[in-house]
């Protein structure tokens, strides 16, 4: 917030003393990091009877700074007489400039400024921070404390948890610790011990730690531990089908679909297992993609899945955090951190060189101490394996079984390991070009991508369903459908079990369409919300009614648009057919698509029971 500033705004020359700012202290990382400072002020206005004053704090250093006081001199009949952005206080002709709560850490590079008016002709002289000369130097004085060790957990009960840590260090001592629970500071404490109390049975926690010195400076929290109180209800039977849903980091923007949005559809009880998507893949890496939505975007009390607020200094905020309010709330959810998709999987050619490498940048990224408790798995979104999508791979035929086997090998059996894998069956076509049938043994399922089969990309038609089940008279090409490639995967040694079928809540669409059955020719795409020849579900459900099925999936006809998508009835149906064929379960893209009740997810969860 900025505080509304006092005094004129006539134009005037502007005249300038840079002075080196040094000595600031409060640290926010280990001890002996790197730590320095400059400062610049300026008279940015000058109305004759007065003045505007202005200071510029940079953090020059490698560390992140916690707090911040500039000292200064003015000479007789110079002074200050209001002040924004920092508590400003004098004693006789000596100045002295404390930060706020909200403004007091700087990251390394970061600036932060402070403004005044005045009266006076005179300059400040004698820069001083905490008695240091403003040489820009290195910093003297207090460092933050070190982290302490990640918690252990006993004695738990329905309501209660004892938590115990390993002391953090400091160079002047330590005053006591913080103990978070979910990112929410719920005690301080002088021992290396808590219990909490007060947890409802059943459920899932997490607690950190973080130290404060005795210049009550805070260090960086510790690991993460997970908790499970006692009691309560249970996680699905490990028999029960799986039944996962896509959550797109970008949703949060243009379609303004959150965490909490799963709640009050309805969803989050219906559904076994998530897929946040997508994390990126970089010289040949995993990486977080936006970070703002990953983990640093406040939500407000009433946008949360808790309905607590995020606060500013919080150590997650963002989808993570919304995801484990969510895992606490739904406790038999399981999260995996989806990488590459359409878009970024031209990393994986160079994933697949040193498998290894990729694998342990991954894992990585999954067990960030930030974040540890909020993933359970892993999934890869390769499109695809020496094969052509975005981009062309030529990787090699055993390049996706070694990928697998790398993330296997890493994160070892108590990570889910997935990946979501082409619908092509046709002969020779993508599921022939890589070792699906030897890279299943890593893996603890398939997200078969049932859908996208027929679309305006192919401008002029034919118009066809895009998610057909089984092929029928007429199909513009064969093995395009979900039965064919099922029965190819299977073929090749693909455990049925292990394969779960696309569900696509949303519908592809042409327009200049004369007739309503499907094999029509056409002119473009249809208009669709976000992308020409794609539309949601929920807008389809309404706008653009189904007339007609055809291979297990709906179409309709309406003006000279015409469009396929799948509906409650059609999913049933394909829900029946799963689990005739004892596949794993079902699982959808995404949930954005779906009606504000949740119909699509119903259907699948009521098809799947």
């Amino acid at each position: 917030m900025r505080f509304g500033r006092i005094g004129h705004r006539c134009a005037a020359g502007l005249t300038a003393l840079i002075l080196p700012l040094a000595a600031l202290v409060g640290l926010s990382t280990p001890a002996h990091a790197a730590t320095s400072a400059t400062a610049t002020y300026a008279r940015t206005q000058d109305w004759g009877t007065g003045f505007e004053g202005k200071w510029t704090v940079t953090n020059t250093g490698t560390t992140s700074i916690s707090s911040w006081t500039v000292e200064w001199d003015f000479p007789s009949g110079t002074s200050v007489t209001s002040a924004w952005d920092a508590d400003v206080t004098s004693s006789a002709t000596h100045w002295t400039a404390r930060n706020k709560s909200w403004n007091g850490t700087l990251a390394p590079g970061a600036t932060v400024s402070f403004g005044f008016n005045g009266v006076g002709s005179g300059s400040p002289a004698n820069c001083k921070l905490n008695g240091a000369s403003c040489d820009g130097g290195s910093l003297p004085g207090d460092n933050a404390p070190s982290a302490p060790g990640t918690p252990t957990a006993s004695d738990v009960t329905n309501t209660s948890v004892r938590l115990g840590w390993g002391a953090a260090t400091d160079d002047k001592g330590i005053k006591n610790y913080d103990v978070l629970r979910g990112g929410t500071k719920v005690a301080t404490v002088t021992a290396t011990s808590y219990t909490d109390t007060g947890l409802t049975a059943g459920t899932d926690y997490s607690y950190t730690v973080r130290a404060r010195d005795t210049a009550d400076q805070t260090g960086p929290v510790s690991g993460a531990v997970a908790v499970r109180t006692t009691g309560g209800p249970t996680d699905p039977p490990t028999g029960n089908k799986v039944k996962l849903g896509y959550f797109t980091e970008w949703g949060v923007y243009g379609r303004n679909y959150h965490v909490k949005n799963l709640v009050t559809s309805g969803s989050a009880s219906k559904i076994t297992h998530i897929n946040y998507a997508f994390g990126n893949v970089k010289d040949g890496k995993c990486v977080v993609d936006d970070t703002y939505a990953a983990y640093d975007k406040a939500y407000t009390a009433d946008q949360s899945v808790s309905g607590t607020a995020d606060t500013w200094d919080q150590p997650l905020r963002g989808n993570f955090n919304q995801l484990r309010e969510l895992k606490a709330k739904y406790p038999h959810i399981k999260v995996l951190y989806s990488f590459g998709g359409w878009t970024y999987s031209g990393g994986f050619a160079q994933a697949a060189a040193n498998p290894a490498a990729f694998a342990a940048s991954c894992k990585a990224v999954v067990e960030d101490p930030r974040w540890a408790d909020v993933f359970d798995g892993i999934d890869i979104d390769w499109e695809y394996p020496n094969a052509c999508g975005l981009t062309c791979d030529t990787s090699g035929a055993a390049s996706f079984k070694n990928l697998l086997s790398a993330l296997r090998s890493a994160f070892g059996a108590n990570y889910l390991v997935t990946a979501a894998i082409t619908a092509d069956g046709s002969s020779g076509g993508k599921l022939d070009a890589a070792d699906y049938g030897g890279a299943s043994a890593y893996a603890d399922w398939f997200n078969v991508m049932t859908y996208d089969y027929f679309g305006a990309f192919d401008a002029d038609g034919p118009t066809a369903p895009h998610s057909p089940l089984t092929s029928y008279a007429g199909i513009p090409a064969a093995g395009f459908n979900s039965a064919d490639a099922i029965a190819k995967l299977r073929a090749k040694g693909v455990p049925a079990a292990k394969l779960l079928l696309g569900i696509g809540f949303y519908g592809r669409g042409w327009t200049g369409v004369t007739r309503s059955a499907p094999g029509g020719t056409a002119t473009g795409a249809a208009p669709g919300t976000y992308e020409a020849g794609i539309e949601d579900y929920k807008v389809l459900r309404t706008s653009c009614p189904a007339t007609g099925t055809i291979a297990g999936t709906a179409y309709a006809y309406c003006g000279n648009n015409w469009w396929s998508y799948d509906t409650p009835a059609t999913i049933a149906g394909k829900m029946t057919w799963a689990k005739n064929q004892s596949l794993g379960g079902a699982f959808f893209w995404e949930f954005s698509g779906d009606t504000s009740n949740g119909e699509l997810v119903s259907a699948i969860s009521g098809g799947l029971a």
